[in-house]
């Protein structure tokens, strides 16, 4: 009986511990995409920037 247990807790903290993991791995691979966006954006923009003073000038 003790075993049993013993066994069980040892799967109920295994599934958390790998809850916890996948929902660090998934914010990090969030954080990352909108990082990843900005610089976009910030590139986009300085392109886009850049070209304008000579049309408009």
């Amino acid at each position: 009986m003790g075993r049993i247990l013993l066994i069980v807790a040892a799967v109920v903290v295994a599934f958390i511990v790998l809850g916890w993991v996948l929902s660090f791995l998934v914010g990090l691979i969030k954080w990352a995409l909108i990082l990843g966006l900005v610089a976009a954006v910030v590139m986009f923009a300085t392109r886009f920037f850049r070209r304008s003073p000579g049309v408009r000038g």
